[in-house]
C-alpha cells in the first residue's frame, strides 16, 4: 500500500484492483510500436488499467477521492471490463471503515470513477459512505444525464441520482475548496467539466489529476486517450498543468496506473516530460 505525508496530511492510495482496457482506445492515435514499449497488451490487445482512489486524512477529515468500479455492473460489462471491487477491503486494511469516510470526491462520472458511491440495498441504492458529504461539478452531471450517443455508456445513474435525490451529493459550480486543504479546480478535455483534486498542506502540493493523465505513460503532450471527448483541450490542459506542477514539484496521482500511482512529473532538457517516483517507493 502506497502511503506518504504532505505537510499535515497523510495520503493513502486505495485501489479498487485492476480491469481492462484496449491498448489501441488507452492510447488514442499513438501507434501500437511506439506505446507497447510502455505497457504490454495481451493477445486481445488488452491493457491492464488501475483503479487508484486516493485516501487523504487531515487529521480533522476524511476526504476519498474516486470510489472505482464498485460491485453494481451489468453482467454484459463485467465480460468486457471485469469487475475487481476491492475498495473497500483496501480501505478495511488502511484501518478506515465506510462510515469514517467524511468526503467523497468524484472528477467526473464515469463507471470507473465513482461505482463504488452507491451499493445495493434489497431494491434500492443507498450511500457506501453513510455519512459522507459527495461532490462532483454540477455541469458533469447534466452532461451524463443527457446520455449522448458518443459516452452515454460510461454513465450510470445509479452510481449518483440517489445520492442527489436524498441531498448527500453537492453539485458544484467551478473551482471550489471542499474542505481546508483540499479543492478543486477544472481541466477539460477528457470531458468537458473533468475536475482535479488539489491536495495541499504545509507548502506542499499533491494534485489527483485524474483522466488529464491517467498514468505514467500519459505524461507526453500528445499521447491522448481515444476516450477523450475533446483531445485539443487535453493537451491544452495539460499545458497549463505542467507549467505549474513541474516547477513546484507537485506529486502527480494517476488515477489509472496500476504499478505507478503517483509521481513527480520532470522535463529533460531536450523538453521530455518524464517522471521520477519518491524516493522508498
Amino acid at each position: 500500500m502506497h502511503r506518504t505525508t504532505l505537510g499535515d496530511f497523510e495520503l493513502t492510495i486505495v485501489s479498487d484492483g485492476t480491469y481492462f482496457l484496449d491498448g489501441g482506445a488507452f492510447f488514442g492515435v499513438v501507434p501500437k510500436p511506439m506505446w507497447s514499449r510502455k505497457v504490454q497488451a495481451d493477445e486481445q490487445n488488452r491493457v491492464v488499467v488501475g483503479l487508484n482512489s486516493l485516501l487523504v486524512r487531515t487529521g480533522r477529515q476524511n476526504v476519498l477521492i474516486e470510489t472505482g468500479i464498485g460491485n453494481k455492473m451489468p453482467e454484459r460489462l463485467i465480460k468486457v471490463f471485469g469487475q475487481p471491487a476491492k475498495l473497500l477491503d483496501n480501505l478495511s486494511a488502511a484501518g478506515v471503515a465506510p462510515e469514517d469516510i467524511d468526503v467523497v470526491i468524484n472528477t467526473h462520472l464515469h463507471f470507473d470513477h465513482c461505482g463504488w458511491n452507491t451499493v445495493r440495498k434489497g431494491d434500492q441504492m443507498v450511500a457506501t459512505f453513510p455519512k459522507a458529504k459527495y461532490y462532483v461539478q454540477e455541469a458533469e452531471w447534466q452532461h451524463g444525464r443527457r446520455q449522448h450517443e458518443r459516452d452515454a455508456i460510461s454513465y450510470m445513474s445509479d452510481n449518483y441520482d440517489p445520492l442527489i435525490r436524498n441531498g448527500q451529493m453537492q453539485l458544484i459550480y467551478g473551482e471550489q475548496e471542499v474542505v481546508p486543504g483540499v479543492s478543486v479546480k477544472i481541466f477539460p478535455g477528457h470531458t468537458a467539466n473533468m475536475q482535479a483534486v488539489m491536495v495541499r498542506s504545509g507548502e506542499k502540493t499533491a494534485c489527483y489529476i485524474s483522466d488529464l493523465i491517467p498514468t505514467s505513460a500519459h505524461v507526453d503532450l500528445t499521447w491522448v486517450m481515444a476516450f477523450d471527448l475533446f483531445p485539443l483541450q487535453t493537451i491544452e490542459s495539460r499545458k497549463s498543468y505542467y507549467a505549474q506542477a513541474v516547477p513546484e514539484k507537485w506529486l502527480t496521482i494517476f488515477t489509472h496506473d496500476p504499478t505507478i500511482p503517483w509521481a513527480y512529473v520532470e522535463k529533460d532538457p531536450l523538453g521530455k516530460m518524464l517522471v521520477k517516483t519518491p524516493e522508498g517507493q
